[in-house]
């Protein structure tokens, strides 16, 4: 079964797009990447999501608009992806995520936009959207979802086995029994903000600019004492709490702060962030993903402060670390079209597994879906 997995992360920047083939073998599912890429969002769509974004105030008319936006981006996105590598069976769309409605830890909602039914017009195949809210409704936080693709992907390997992803927000799955995922705290996403409001770039190529600072122990000691690092699992954060007025707010204390200085200062409070929760959970072989992966700054803050732990990227396990988010949203569109849940209980929170996501029809013909599989696969590995 030929997925499709559209995926935009908290750095809102861009669409992700992996084509897996999908076949079951015995009870492992086997999975070969036949396409993959990022289609970046048009900048006037971007600046609407940004200005959409907590803490501003928005309208129903703005989220109208975002909906019908962000639907139609992602449609261009899968045909894409459709022209460039033939056809597909299913789409799964995780949309963009606009809002994560948490309150003393509890998620009480959340809400990703994108409408699917542009998706559907567009490729004329079943979609499955709105993958996060049967979790919440089942008293989870809706998060980590990747979790699924990790322990599928890594159990088994001589452990505790970590799987890092480093995007807007760093999370990380526990390959363990029981099973541990949760939101860390920011990976780029206070990076992101800093360096936009000081180059009016989108970020810190290459971590440059933290690379020629010093850490500002006084700026580092505020952030570190934000009460959400203490709590314990599971849990899961967002633009929500890590917006850029959080970030102004902190920086106004510190007048003589220098931008390399600022920068320097919340790279490492990324990599303290991670260290700690990597250490915490005994964690010995630790798999990296996601955009963060790329900045070499990053990952040297991280890799030093972890002796003794094997840290390498996730494209070890033949999951591109760049298209992992997208991959494991295909595999998350597999087990629904199958009837299987998506959710790891013991990751997210929830009082059971469930299958997710609502499905659109294709826009001609009749929603025609697999046979169900009685029982899930227990690992996945990838071909090719």
């Amino acid at each position: 079964m030929r997925v499709l997995g559209l995926s935009s992360g908290t750095s809102h920047d861009a669409i992700d797009v992996a084509l897996v083939d999908f076949r079951l073998d015995g009870d492992v599912l086997v999975g070969v990447l036949e396409h993959a890429g990022h289609v970046p969002y048009p900048d006037d769509l971007r600046a609407q999501i940004i200005a959409a974004l907590p803490p501003n105030p928005t309208d129903l008319g703005a989220v109208c608009r975002l909906d019908t936006g962000i639907g139609q981006a992602f449609a261009a996105a899968a045909w894409q992806a459709v022209q460039a590598a033939g056809p597909v069976d299913l789409v799964c769309s995780h949309g963009q995520t606009l809002f994560h409605w948490t309150e003393d830890g509890a998620v009480l909602g959340t809400l990703q936009l994108g409408q699917p039914a542009w998706i559907a017009e567009r490729v004329g195949v079943p979609v499955v959207s709105d993958v996060r809210t049967a979790d919440v409704a089942a008293g989870g936080q809706g998060a980590p979802l990747v979790s699924l693709l990790d322990l599928l992907l890594l159990r088994g390997l001589p452990g505790p086995v970590g799987a890092l992803n480093l995007g807007g927000i760093a999370n990380l799955t526990v390959v363990a029994d029981p099973p541990v995922a949760f939101d860390i705290g920011p990976a780029n996403a206070l990076l992101d903000a800093a360096c936009r409001r000081l180059t009016g770039k989108p970020y810190d190529r290459d971590g440059r600019l933290a690379a020629a600072g010093l850490v500002h122990p006084g700026l580092l000691a505020a952030l570190m004492a934000e009460p959400y690092y203490a709590r314990r699992p599971p849990k899961t954060t967002g633009k929500e709490l890590f917006h850029d007025a959080y970030l102004a707010a902190h920086i106004e204390a510190f007048p003589d702060l220098t931008p390399e200085d600022l920068m320097s200062t919340l790279a490492t409070l990324t990599a303290m962030t991670v260290v700690d929760a990597v250490r915490w959970h005994g964690i010995a072989t630790l798999a990296v993903s996601g955009g963060g992966s790329d900045n070499p700054e990053l990952m040297k803050r991280i890799a030093k402060r972890l002796p003794g732990v094997e840290v390498l990227r996730s494209d070890a396990y033949k999951v591109p670390s760049d298209a992992k988010e997208a991959i494991a949203f295909a595999l998350i569109g597999w087990f629904t079209a199958h009837g299987l849940p998506g959710t790891v209980a013991a990751c997210t929170g929830a009082s059971g597994e469930r299958v997710l996501g609502r499905i659109s029809p294709p826009a001609r013909g009749a929603l025609v879906l697999p046979e169900p599989v009685e029982k899930a696969p227990r690992s996945v590995r990838f071909e090719g």
